[in-house]
This record gives structure tokens, C-alpha cells and sequence, in this order.
């Protein structure tokens, strides 16, 4: 807990700490982080542990980060290794992918992701494709982060889940956590990693307190990118979500549990490389699957994920067609109810999981 410690001396206040971070005086002595911490956290440390990592994008230094992800970084680190921007993600990506291509290691802040299309050029054809196209000379260590997919009341043109469009280019890893070990573990991970990153995060999920490990409040945790987690044990289906979808799952079960139905639930964490063999070896235990996304089902995470499935061993074990359980197929609404009805709830999931075990 360094950063928060750094931000208590600075601001020699409690109460300012809890309002930035929404923690609860009773959650500040135990073991749990927001998913804002956790970032904050691993971002804070591998800029100390590493003189080439620094951090680029919109008011990421002196306005702390759109959503307060790079609180107090800019006043510890200077304008050397937490740097502010002007609008314009093309060239900010520009400049941090020829960065990554010089030998350094910046971790490249989009606002939302519906503004990397600003800069989709940069990240597929430069930094995706560099490695290859030089026979392995130019690697292209870089971090592209920031939140992706629906908030809430942001309308169409920020409300996108780009998972699928990113999972689906070669040279990239893609990674979707969940909870705040998730992003501690594998943002770290990606810093390190030399390959380009993609990680997606979720914004409703930012203040959300999750338990953490001893090992993982560690400065040298890391987690193995294209390595799934079973968060949740059980016999009767497997549930296969990422990113939020996971929550939904998760709550999902433990309604269904007071029915005696007892759901396995599978967090990919990192959709390229994908975990087949977590998946497999789960629909072979429960013989039925599920997957969960926010995203639209055309070409979606989900559909992936079972046509791996039917082309695989694990396909004579299903004893029922996979369902997907997606965003509506729309441009999402600004509206609130009809945002609420454009995306799966717990509802949606209940009822999907019924259908598939014919209950």
C-alpha cells in the first residue's frame, strides 16, 4: 500500500483518501483493493522499478487521470515518466509506439477505447505488426490501457466493447481482468512483457473492492498472461465471461445455487492467447456451457470460445447446444432503461442457464 501511503502524507487526510478512493474506514486495515487501486498500484511500482517505463495520455499527470488511475504518479514521478498530452490520440500512440520501438516501455492511457480508433493504425499496423515484419529485430514493448465497453449514460459512441475487434489481430496480447489480483498480476505483467499489450478495463468496476492476497500485494506479483482462473467451482455448467461479464456470472450462481444448480464459473482473463484447456477440461466436468459478454454477438468473444469448443475434443461431452448471452445488437442507447434492456443482466443469465439445462 505505498501509494496510499505517499497520497496520506500529502494530503494528511483520511477523509480525502476515502472520497478519492470510496474505500470504508473498516476495508482501509484489511486486505482488499478497488480495481483503481490495484491499477494505480501497479502502475506506480513498475515505474519505480523500471527507468523505461513511463506513462502517456489525456490529464494522466497533473489532473491524476480522467478516472483518478494516476492519482499522485505525476507529483511522485515528474514530467519525465507521467506525461500529459493534448487531445489527440493519434498522435500520443504515435509518439509512445516509436517510444516502445527505441527501447523504452510506456503504457499508453486511451480515455475510453472508443477513442483508440483515433489511433487503431498505431496499434495494429505499427505496433502489432513491427515484430514481424522485421524478422524479430523491432520489438514493441508498449501497454495500451484505459476503460472499454458500456458505462453508464455515455451513449453509443462511448459505450463499445472492443475486445473482440483486438483479440482477433495477431501480434497483440489482450488481456480483460476482473478482479483487483486480476489487475495488479497482469497489468505488471504486460509492462514486462515485451509484446505489445491491449488491456481492457471496465469502468464500472473501477470502485468495486475486491479481497487480495498477501502474495499479491507483493511489487513483484506478476501473472501469466494467456492464463485463465476458475473463480468459482461447480458440477452442473460451465460459465465462460471476462472483464464484468464475470460478475455477472458470479451473482448469477449464487441465486441459481439455492435451486441446487451449481455453476462453474471460468474468468478468461486474457482473450489472446486463450485459455483453451481451462474451458475444455470444464465442459468436459459439467457437459454444458454458457458464455457471457457485454459486447455484440457477431464475430463475438463468445462465439469464439464455442467454436473451440465444437472443434475440439470437449465437443462429444456437451450434452446441449452452448448458448451466448451478449449485448443487444444495437448501437447502445443513452437512455437509461433502454441501456439497462441493451445489456445482459443477472436476469438474462438465469434464464439463458435454465434453457441450456432444460430446467
Amino acid at each position: 500500500m505505498n501509494l496510499v501511503n505517499n497520497i496520506l502524507k500529502s494530503h494528511n487526510s483520511m477523509e480525502v483518501l476515502r472520497r478519492s478512493f470510496s474505500i470504508s474506514p473498516r476495508l482501509l486495515t484489511e486486505k482488499s483493493l478497488t480495481i483503481r487501486e490495484a491499477i494505480t498500484q501497479a502502475m506506480d511500482e513498475e515505474i519505480s522499478r523500471d527507468e523505461r517505463v513511463f506513462l502517456i495520455g489525456e490529464e494522466v499527470a497533473q489532473y491524476d487521470g480522467a478516472y483518478k488511475m494516476s492519482k499522485g504518479l505525476w507529483k511522485k514521478h515528474g514530467d519525465k515518466r507521467v506525461v500529459d498530452t493534448p487531445i489527440t490520440e493519434m498522435g500520443f500512440a504515435g509518439i509512445a509506439t516509436g517510444a516502445a520501438m527505441a527501447g523504452l516501455r510506456p503504457i499508453c492511457e486511451f480515455m475510453t477505447f472508443n477513442f483508440s480508433m483515433q489511433a487503431i493504425d498505431h496499434v495494429i499496423n505499427s505496433a502489432a505488426k513491427a515484430y514481424y515484419m522485421s524478422a524479430g529485430i523491432v520489438k514493441v514493448p508498449i501497454v495500451f490501457r484505459g476503460p472499454n465497453g458500456a458505462a453508464a449514460g455515455v451513449g453509443a459512441q462511448h459505450s463499445q466493447d472492443y475486445s473482440s475487434w483486438y483479440s482477433q489481430c495477431p501480434g497483440l496480447k489482450v488481456i480483460a481482468p476482473y478482479s483487483a489480483e486480476d489487475c495488479r498480476g497482469l497489468l505488471k505483467a504486460a509492462i514486462r512483457d515485451d509484446d505489445p499489450v491491449v488491456f481492457l478495463e471496465n469502468e464500472l468496476l473501477y470502485g468495486l473492492h475486491f479481497p487480495v492476497s498477501d502474495e499479491a500485494l507483493s511489487a513483484d506479483f506478476v501473472l501469466p498472461i494467456g492464463k485463465g482462473k476458475i473463480e468459482r467451482e461447480g458440477k452442473h455448467i460451465t460459465l465462460v465471461a471476462y472483464s464484468i461479464g464475470v460478475k455477472l456470472c458470479m451473482e448469477a450462481a449464487k441465486e441459481l445455487e439455492q435451486s441446487g444448480i451449481q455453476c462453474e464459473v471460468v474468468n478468461l482473463r486474457s482473450l489472446r492467447p486463450l485459455d483453451e484447456d481451462i474451458i475444455k477440461n470444464s465442459v468436459k466436468k459439467t457437459h454444458y456451457l454458457l458464455t457471457v459478454e457485454f459486447g455484440w454477438s457477431q464475430c463475438s468473444i463468445g462465439s469464439e470460445v464455442i467454436a473451440r469448443i465444437c472443434e475440439s475434443d470437449a465437443f462429444d461431452y456437451l450434452d446441449a447446444p452452448p448458448i451466448r448471452v451478449t449485448g443487444a445488437d444495437v448501437p447502445l442507447a443513452y437512455a437509461k432503461t433502454l441501456e439497462q434492456n441493451s445489456m445482459p443482466q443477472v436476469a438474462n443469465v438465469v434464464k439463458s442457464i435454465k434453457k441450456v439445462l432444460n430446467k
